[in-house]
């Protein structure tokens, strides 16, 4: 595999796409690369496209490029395809935030749990399944690496109805929390140990160590000295488990129910509800900003973003060992957690691919929070493959903070209207009504 085939589908996230492309033809190796570029919206692959030349001069490398708007042209005969697809981009985020914030539900985030993140999910399935199906005809042997949340029910989605296996989700949470940890204790990142295991954006910090000690003595230390540190969910929930959880507050505060309900809580740990709402206008700022300085010949700021995607390429391309943490299906890789389930756990990579290590249990307090996660995965994922509407208000129920911010008759009115705002992105079997 000297020139591989790349595929990015929903290259139109072009900020994304450009990390992606440094991290890709920093590798010398893959400077020649294969890179097909696919987007249903023209504007954005044509700009994608302009920006993956641009890097690949700043950076001296020779791939060919592509651009398709026909998803099986840009899939054939690939050997990875990077899934980058939001579906109804900030139209439909907006929604997610907007509906549910007028039945009275707090939402920082609304990509993973929650009631945004099923509906991103049931909006998302459908493009799924046709990927899968498109893959498994065109280019059946090429490594499917997911980036689009919400990740485990993607992933879980994935495996389950269009029947690939070389399927790995990818999110950046676990490698940026030990290094921002490690920059908080001054240690060198270089020269930390750590383990880390759960459900993506709810994995937990397993071991964190420097030359063989124990590093979260000191970071005890640190918290109980400073109080503006103790104003953070990750930090409150790490002295309640005895766990670091690896996602940002704003994120770990949508997937339990004990800090949105409750306004006290929401002011003393400092919680930006409808805070993603801002990222993504500030996306589309810097996707203009791309568009216009690539369009009147402008440089363009290149920076690489150490994802995990580029890494696993290159390790399978050149047998180079790594690890890396993955999104995969749990088959006994952690013991107290449910075997249909997608967990986050490290996997080896090299030529043969990547392969996810076993865990054994988790402490059982952190296996308690990613069950009742896990269960609101699988009743989404039930509800498109049995085409069972009534799963989606059972999702809902399950979710611990909205279960814990509205009655039920209120869930399923919300339901409802959510149904009815994304109705043309969900499959016809569940676009029913079903008042309460």
């Amino acid at each position: 595999m000297t020139t591989p085939k790349i595929t990015f589908v929903g290259a139109g996230s072009v900020v994304f796409t450009q990390g992606l492309l440094a991290d890709l033809f920093a590798f010398p190796e893959l400077r020649h690369a294969h890179i097909a570029l696919h987007d249903i919206d023209a504007e954005r692959l044509a700009t994608a496209e302009a920006a993956a030349r641009y890097i690949a001069g700043h950076l001296g490398a020779s791939p060919r490029v592509t651009a398709h708007t026909d998803r099986r042209a840009a899939l054939a005969d690939a050997d990875f395809v990077i899934n980058i697809v939001q579906v109804g981009m900030r139209e439909a985020t907006r929604v997610d935030f907007e509906i549910p914030a007028r039945h009275g539900l707090r939402q920082t985030i609304g990509d993973t749990l929650g009631v945004g993140g099923i509906f991103r999910a049931l909006r998302t399935f459908p493009l799924l399944k046709a990927l899968g199906e498109d893959m498994a005809e065109v280019c059946p042997d090429a490594w499917l690496l997911n980036y689009t949340n919400p990740m485990a029910m993607n992933v879980q989605y994935l495996t389950q109805a269009t029947g690939l296996t070389r399927v790995v989700g990818l999110c950046h949470s676990v490698y940026w929390t030990v290094r921002g940890l490690s920059e908080l204790l001054r240690v060198p990142y270089e020269e930390v140990t750590y383990r880390a295991a759960g459900v993506n954006h709810q994995a937990w910090l397993l071991r964190f160590e420097h030359d063989g000690a124990d590093l979260y003595p000191r970071l005890d230390a640190l918290i109980a000295a400073d109080e503006q540190l103790r104003r953070r969910v990750r930090v409150d929930m790490y002295r309640r488990l005895g766990f670091y959880p690896t996602e940002t507050s704003e994120h770990s505060a949508e997937y339990v129910p004990w800090y949105l309900r409750h306004d006290s809580e929401v002011e003393r740990l400092r919680l930006p509800v409808g805070a993603y709402l801002d990222i993504v206008d500030e996306n589309v700022r810097e996707y203009e900003k791309s568009r216009d300085a690539l369009a009147a010949g402008a440089p363009l700021h290149v920076e690489g973003t150490q994802e995990y995607a580029p890494q696993i390429i290159h390790s399978v391309v050149t047998g180079t060992p790594r690890t890396v943490y993955g999104n995969v299906p749990n088959r006994g890789l952690i013991d107290n957690l449910p075997a249909h389930g997608v967990v986050e756990v490290p996997c080896l990579v090299d030529a043969l691919g990547v392969q996810p290590t076993h865990v054994g249990p988790l402490p059982p307090q952190l296996a308690a929070l990613n069950r009742a996660y896990l269960s609101v995965n699988d009743l989404v994922v039930r509800a498109a493959l049995e085409d069972e509407p009534r799963h989606i208000r059972h999702a809902a129920m399950a979710d611990p903070a909205t279960a814990a911010a509205l009655p039920v008759e209120r869930i399923w009115e919300l339901c409802d209207d959510m149904v009815r705002a994304h109705a043309d992105y969900l499959q016809p079997s569940l676009r029913l009504l079903l008042g309460t």
